[in-house]
């Protein structure tokens, strides 16, 4: 099935919802808004920072910061960082309710289009899943109910939900799909790995599939499984996919545990997971990912740059989702190491690997426009890939 795609919108599927006139101005205004912070507002922190609160912290501490914990105390006073802040923090919250209102107009539509009568893959719900603290802790980036809160029988809202809002969120440079992050994963794989071809692959922490789909397309003859703790998402991915006419095989699972083989899968990968899990929950991920692989299979997790790798400013500036979005295990999880993380996990530290990743949508709009814009999300156009072969 060949999909025509608008670079410049959103890609339309059967369970993407409609807006009025009215909603899409909204919507169109707060992707505006937050284009806007990060091309134009954000850029007065640097001279906040290097007009005087780098020179306050100086004669105080005799240096200049040195970490995030301390560019947080020279900057977090600073009124025109709490302005930024506030605006920030504001477009959020109007992002997650430009996109609620015309869910909730055609709720009980989206939740008809969810059902599937002959699909194309699967879809394996656990009512008895046991949802993870730091999952039910916070509405995590401050999305209401966060990925699990069902409203309704068979709801598909809160999927619904982030589908469009992420779309917003990055300001349309994930690409028409929001598939950004999966396409760059696998380009990674296909240049270091060019004869890699994987039986099974599994995408943990798969939220509605945009990362999930490329991988159908990218290695056509592999099954394809996805898992999350959330149904509502679940159920809305499996009718996106269907639409799409993609064959995957989603189940509610916990990635720390789950119920397949030993030896299942040759590909795991993730995509932006790892940053909303805890500490321990990430080891156990990567324990369970070294007993679901077969032999020879890689493990690929996809985030955004460790702050080792940034300047101390850029960091702080990374960091403001810790304290700011809902975002607890971010700052944590942008410290991992990620050869120690593999060793303690059962991977031979040898066939760990971490690298960046130029953006696949970014490059690919380089070769359109002849201009290359690092993206917001991607750390200046690139994400950062971590895992090991087993």
């Amino acid at each position: 099935m060949k999909i025509q795609v608008d670079l410049k919108s959103q890609l339309p599927h059967a369970v993407l919802p409609k807006t009025t006139a009215d909603e899409f101005a909204r919507q169109e205004f707060v992707k505006s808004l937050k284009f806007h912070l990060a091309s134009k507002v954000s850029v007065g922190n640097k001279d906040a920072y290097e007009g005087r609160a780098r020179d306050r912290f100086e004669k105080s501490a005799g240096r200049e910061p040195q970490t995030v914990t301390e560019m947080r105390k020279a900057m977090g006073d600073d009124p025109y960082f709490r302005f930024w802040s506030a605006l920030q923090r504001n477009s959020q919250e109007m992002m997650w309710k430009s996109v609620q209102l015309p869910v909730e107009r055609q709720h009980d539509d989206l939740i008809g289009q969810g059902r599937i009568d002959q699909p194309l893959g699967s879809l394996r719900l656990d009512p008895d899943m046991e949802i993870p603290r730091y999952h039910r802790a916070v509405d995590i980036h401050c999305m209401p109910g966060g990925y699990h809160t069902d409203f309704a029988a068979d709801d598909v809202a809160n999927g619904a939900v982030y589908d469009r809002a992420v779309y917003i969120y990055a300001m349309g440079r994930m690409g028409p799909t929001n598939s950004d992050i999966g396409d760059t994963t696998i380009a990674y794989l296909k240049q270091h790995y060019p004869d890699f071809k994987p039986r099974r692959i599994l995408d943990m922490g798969c939220t509605v599939g945009h990362s999930t789909l490329p991988y159908c397309d990218a290695y056509p003859e592999a099954e394809v499984h996805a898992i999350d703790v959330g149904a509502p998402v679940l159920r809305y991915a499996h009718a996106r996919a269907e639409s799409l006419g993609k064959a995957v095989h989603f189940s509610q699972q916990n990635a720390e545990s789950t119920d397949f083989p030993d030896g299942h899968f040759d590909l795991i990968v993730s995509h932006i997971l790892v940053h909303e899990t805890s500490h321990a929950a990430i080891r156990r991920i990567m324990r369970e990912c070294n007993r679901l692989l077969a032999d020879g299979g890689i493990v690929i997790h996809a985030e955004t740059p460790p702050y080792r790798d940034l300047p101390v400013y850029d960091a702080f500036m990374l960091d403001w989702d810790t304290r700011n979005n809902n975002e607890p295990y971010w700052g944590a999880s942008h410290e991992l190491a990620a050869t120690e993380i593999a060793a303690e996990t059962g991977f031979d530290p040898d066939k760990a690997f971490e690298a960046y990743q130029p953006s696949a949508f970014e490059a690919a709009e380089a070769r359109r426009t002849k201009v290359f814009q690092g993206g917001d999300f991607g750390g200046g156009g690139a994400w950062w890939v971590w895992g090991a072969r087993k």
